[in-house]
C-alpha cells in the first residue's frame, strides 16, 4: 500500500535546492565584485602611468 499524506523527501529536496542556489548566487556575486575591484585597480594604475 502506498503511503498517504506528504510525499517522501520533497521538503528536504526543496531545502537543498534553495541552499545550493544561495551558494551559487553568493559565488557569482563574489566573482563579479572581484572583477570590479580588479578593473578599478587596473584603471587607477593606467591613469598613474599616463600622468608620468
Amino acid at each position: 500500500m502506498p503511503k498517504t499524506g506528504r510525499d517522501k523527501n520533497t521538503k528536504n529536496k526543496a531545502k537543498h535546492a534553495k541552499l545550493m542556489a544561495q551558494k551559487k548566487n553568493k559565488k557569482k556575486s563574489e566573482e563579479a565584485l572581484r572583477k570590479q575591484r580588479l578593473k578599478a585597480i587596473i584603471k587607477k594604475a593606467n591613469s598613474q602611468d599616463n600622468d608620468d
